[in-house]
């Protein structure tokens, strides 16, 4: 279903009128949409807009249309602290955006959002102490301006339309011969694989999900993965909703309790993780053991190179991909492509993958803010070359938060804490009234180290190595440092101290 945008009561047209709101938030995606209910809750006399380049809401969620698109993070911590989810643990992309709807509906954000507006550029005056943004109406064609006291970015962290697509030798002559290649994030609706062979090159979250979705009418599917990926088989609702339930206890008791065991859940894999990694990889592998058939090579083909939660973890509902293996539906190659053929492709140690369909689950491009062009007095800011504040805030950049969620646990949690946070600066602004805040390092971070954005250590996927160059940097110390885990984040950005010289304002 196609969400059209609703009829704001004031807009910026093409006759020259420069619209202003409080706030502007940047995507209508699950950040978006929380920071709109945060706006509602905590400043109902402010003004503010959401601006969402695609046609509906839910960003990953109006984007991802392949076969079996659903969850790899439960809905009790996916879900927002707000609004109790009702439904399964893991749950489809219809069910998520169907939740999302119920939100925009209780927040009465629908008259705020306004879909096919794509943001083109922004620029800080420090004279007027507010950002005009270039928006580009994909409804109507004009190019339209706004301007507005705070930028609050909530556009996802990778680039929908351009999604990563490796270059392998020999694609044009499988193409040429009736092969059909292509990726989850720009699925063709018309696509029958029923009865076909398809290869499904990944080993991902969404090769986890599309390799059993399509396995159940497709002739054979066959996953080919140059490394393994650790994939954790969970049930698809958690018994502990359903006792609950059948006490018919109140949903957001229920809600609250499998928030907080699901939390709980992860905080302990995450320490094994850290702590023991040898003994966090036995107990993954052995999970994995009694859902495969007797004798597989678990060790082969499920077994990564890098510490568990070093990368992120499939998540399958009830093992889905692993029943499809078990029944003979679908299998994987641990290997790496030598060459397409007319047929299909030729691996490296010379096996044969026949292929009708090639699905390249290949991964994402990271997006630095949007990639919008930002300027500050009419200078360019490279946002490379800044620094970030907590993961919010990036120095050079005033008057602007974004939100980057978590990459272990769920996105939203790290959502739910940003926007909070940001409230918070708001309303500090407006007891000293400071018309701008801007994170500055201090004379004290003048010997600081600058570090990457992603310590490989820490966590080193493919898409965020391949990116590192375009974003951000953090620091070695706080408040210049990010990528914390919920444990420690749920205690320290409640707590931190806005006024420690960090921001300043003015």
């Amino acid at each position: 279903m196609t969400i059209t945008e609703s009829s704001p009561t004031t807009r910026a047209g093409g006759s020259g009128e420069v619209e202003h709101v409080d706030v502007l938030v940047i995507g209508a995606g699950v950040s978006g949409i929380d920071a709109g209910h945060h706006l509602r809750d905590r400043f109902p006399d402010k003004t503010f807009a959401i601006l969402e380049k695609m046609e509906g809401r839910g960003g990953t969620w109006w984007t991802h249309r392949f076969p079996g698109a659903r969850s790899d993070s439960d809905l009790f911590t996916y879900g927002y602290a707000h609004k109790p989810w009702r439904g399964p643990s893991i749950a489809t992309s219809g069910e998520i955006t169907s939740y999302l709807d119920e939100v925009i509906e209780e927040d009465d954000l629908k008259a705020v959002i306004r879909y096919r507006h794509e943001v083109t550029a922004a620029s800080w005056s420090s004279q007027d102490q507010r950002w005009t943004v270039d928006v580009h109406r994909g409804d109507t064609g004009e190019d339209v301006r706004m301007t507005t006291d705070f930028l609050w970015m909530c556009q996802g962290y990778y680039n929908h339309q351009d999604p990563h697509r490796p270059d392998w030798p020999g694609t044009d002559r499988y193409l040429a011969h009736g092969g059909v290649i292509v990726h989850p994030q720009t699925w063709p609706e018309d696509l029958d694989w029923e009865g076909k062979r398809v290869v499904v090159i990944g080993s991902g979250a969404t090769a986890a999900t599309v390799v059993p979705a399509m396995a159940e009418k497709a002739a054979h599917v066959t996953m080919l993965q140059r490394t393994p990926t650790f994939v954790a088989a969970v049930p698809k609702t958690h018994e502990l909703a359903v006792q609950l339930r059948a006490l018919d206890i109140p949903e957001d008791w229920t809600h609250e309790i499998l928030r907080r065991a699901y939390i709980e859940q992860f905080n302990e894999l995450t320490r094994m993780c850290m702590e023991t990694p040898e003994e966090a990889r036995q107990f993954l592998l052995g999970e994995m053991r009694p859902y495969l058939p007797e004798g597989y090579d678990v060790e082969k083909d499920f077994n990564p190179g890098y510490r568990p939660w070093q990368q992120r973890i499939a998540v399958v509902p009830d093992g889905d991909i692993f029943t499809a293996i078990k029944e003979g539906r679908a299998s994987v190659v641990t290997d790496t492509i030598d060459t397409f053929t007319d047929t299909g492709i030729r691996t490296s140690s010379g096996e044969e993958l026949e292929a009708d369909i090639v699905v390249s689950a290949t991964g994402f491009n990271l997006s630095a803010l949007g990639d919008i062009p930002f300027t500050v007095d009419g200078e360019p800011v490279d946002v490379s070359q800044q620094v970030t504040w907590r993961g919010i805030m990036i120095t050079g950049l005033p008057n602007l938060a974004y939100v980057f969620g978590y990459f272990r646990h769920s996105w939203t949690l790290r959502a739910d804490l940003v926007s909070d946070l940001v409230c918070r600066l708001l309303s500090t602004m407006e007891a000293k009234g400071a018309r701008s805040v801007t994170p500055t390092l201090r004379p004290e971070d003048a010997d600081m180290e600058i570090r990457p954005w992603s310590d490989p250590e820490n966590f080193n996927s493919g898409y965020v190595m391949r990116s590192q160059h375009k974003m951000f940097k953090q620091g070695d110390r706080a408040p210049w440092t990010h990528m914390h885990e919920y444990a420690e984040e749920r205690h320290t950005l409640p707590a931190a101290d806005l006024d420690d010289g960090s921001l300043v304002y003015e």
